[in-house]
């Protein structure tokens, strides 16, 4: 059986993202109905220890999902969270800051979107955006990018240290995979508005990218907030890891349904 703590980056400063193989499948045993009843399976598991936390309001639960064009970050939240009330699920989507939001610290945006206790929160692309783009662009120099590392660091300790619990998925493509997924986008009418010419030169610079999520990766997966590399080439694999990852999480946080309430004894209800 495969382990999570496998895929769990290392607080070492030594991860390659170059040895993690983004077509691998080791959360996915059987044939394709099986690895679809399992996710059924986990889908419903998941939805009940939610329920517990939600009923619990103590803690939360941060989703952080990352991932180049196409790695499956909408796939993800619907494949994991099939069955999961939404009303305790919160997802944020994180595009190009606004004015506003340029005119505050490069996190402002982020905290204004934790989630409440008795949440999970899932972020569809993240406050990582900020050591990623201004990196590959050259608009950030070493000195300030280390900086931003630290300060992404403290920011999710002081969130731990307040009652969420942090995952973090690095949704792992290969750039074949992301090739076939784009040109699917531009074969398949209703798929194209989700396609942007502007993808093709963040395309251009795949190397690029690869090497700044590797250092990120290397300087902000600690104890407190770990990063996990999930192969996504299989979208169903995909999200049988992710959704392993969140039961097993929740699952160690036991949250327990409110029973001390005297308040309720004997009351009836006209």
């Amino acid at each position: 059986m495969p382990h999570l703590k496998d895929y769990r980056v290392p607080a070492s400063g030594k991860f390659q993202l170059k040895d993690a193989d983004p077509a691998a499948t080791p959360f996915a045993s059987g044939d394709r109905k099986d690895q679809q009843d399992e996710l059924r399976k986990l889908n419903h598991t998941l939805a009940r220890l939610q329920r517990a936390l939600q009923g619990e309001a103590r803690r939360s639960v941060l989703l952080v999902l990352q991932g180049t064009d196409t790695s499956g970050k909408d796939g993800t939240v619907r494949g994991v969270f099939a069955c999961t009330s939404p009303l305790g699920i919160r997802v944020a989507t994180f595009k190009s800051p606004s004015k506003e939001e340029l005119s505050h610290d490069y996190l402002w945006r982020c905290h204004a979107v934790v989630p409440a206790r008795g949440e999970i929160g899932v972020w569809n692309r993240s406050h990582y955006e900020d050591v990623l783009v201004p990196v590959v662009n050259g608009w950030i120099d070493d000195a300030t990018t280390r900086q931003r590392y630290a300060q992404i660091n403290d920011f999710e300790r002081l969130l731990v240290e307040n009652g969420t619990t942090i995952v973090q998925c690095m949704l792992h493509i290969s750039k074949d995979e992301q090739r076939n997924r784009l040109q699917e986008r531009i074969d398949t009418p209703e798929k194209r508005w989700k396609f942007d010419m502007a993808d093709l030169e963040v395309r251009r610079r795949w190397d690029d990218y690869q090497q700044a999520y590797e250092h990120l990766l290397n300087a902000t997966s600690t104890r407190h907030a770990p990063w996990y590399v999930v192969p996504a080439d299989n979208k169903l694999h995909r999200n049988l890891m992710v959704n392993t990852l969140l039961n097993q999480v929740l699952r160690d946080m036991d949250p327990q349904y409110p029973v001390d309430q005297p308040e309720l004894q004997g009351l009836k209800v006209e």
